[in-house]
């Protein structure tokens, strides 16, 4: 008896990668001859890199003060009552204790020497307290917005002219006040001289703000005489090595600030002759609905 073919599994959606600014080379651009700030900008990398990160790097660095101070009180023989001379556990546990001022157990500093160790790691323990809490509350308690942006771009006719349109969407069941968006192409030009460089372009939108941004929106740029990428086609946007940017600024009404969305799409990500699909419906008791299932699907 034959044996059912089995199913074939899905497969595993990529994660999405936002593309760069710089057409088809979205990777890094080295940078030569620039000089880093080095250490003068830890704020700024600490405020950067992923919260997982941030959590290693502090307990890193707590964990290695408290190792430098425990070889500090081994310097000093028999400066910690009831610790064992010469034993590293003895006196890293100990500068746990005096550098999280959670109170001595059994071990408690006997010498002037041991004191005045004490009262340094101590200070230095309430300061890095004091930075280590704000830089995480910082972390937490920054508004961003969450917003999802097509997939791709696309270039249909709408009102008897071409229109460049993408759409994007508030992932939050908040509203996002007075939105502004901002549309532009950076393509590569050369000037009379024959200077080669790449440009910013701004692209006027049918509606570039809207006073409450809760649940969708298409952005949408008419095509015409005024219109930079007027007569640009496909093959014209691959020569330049085009990409579209976009920006949008709001407040955010659950935090009361502004927060900030960007997004950009190079020249394989606009698709021509092409629409949205309609996302919305209505349920069988009359209630509209928006069906983000179908926010990327695009209709040739």
């Amino acid at each position: 008896m034959a044996r059912p073919a089995a199913k074939k599994r899905a497969p595993r959606p990529r994660k999405r990668t936002e593309p760069g600014v710089f057409g088809r080379d979205t990777g890094q651009v080295a940078r030569i001859g620039f000089e880093r700030s080095g250490w003068r900008d830890t704020y700024h990398f600490m405020m950067t890199i992923p919260v997982f990160g941030l959590l290693l790097g502090l307990a890193g660095a707590w964990i290695a003060a408290n190792g430098v101070f425990a070889c500090v009180y081994l310097i000093f023989p028999n400066d910690i009552a009831h610790a064992r001379p010469g034993v590293f556990a003895d006196a890293f546990f100990f500068s746990v204790q005096t550098m999280a001022t959670i109170g001595y157990g059994d071990m408690y500093p006997q010498t002037l020497a041991a004191n005045l160790i004490a009262t340094t790691e101590t200070v230095y323990g309430m300061m890095t307290m004091a930075l280590s809490t704000g830089l995480l509350f910082a972390r937490v308690s920054r508004p961003t917005a969450r917003m999802t942006f097509s997939q791709v771009a696309v270039v249909d006719t709408f009102d008897g002219k071409p229109h460049l349109m993408f759409r994007v969407a508030n992932q939050r069941r908040n509203q996002i006040v007075e939105a502004q968006m901002r549309f532009y192409v950076l393509r590569t030009e050369t000037s009379a001289e024959g200077v080669e460089m790449r440009r910013f372009h701004d692209l006027a939108l049918v509606r570039d703000h809207t006073p409450v941004f809760a649940l969708t929106w298409t952005v949408m740029h008419r095509i015409d005489e005024a219109s930079p990428l007027y007569g640009v086609t496909p093959e014209m946007m691959q020569a330049e090595d085009m990409a579209l940017v976009c920006t949008m600024t709001g407040t955010d009404e659950t935090f009361a600030q502004t927060v900030y969305a960007r997004y950009a799409y190079s020249v394989d990500k606009v698709r021509w002759k092409a629409r949205f699909a309609d996302i919305f419906t209505t349920h069988p008791d009359g209630r509209r609905a928006v069906d983000y299932t179908r926010f990327h699907d695009v209709i040739e």
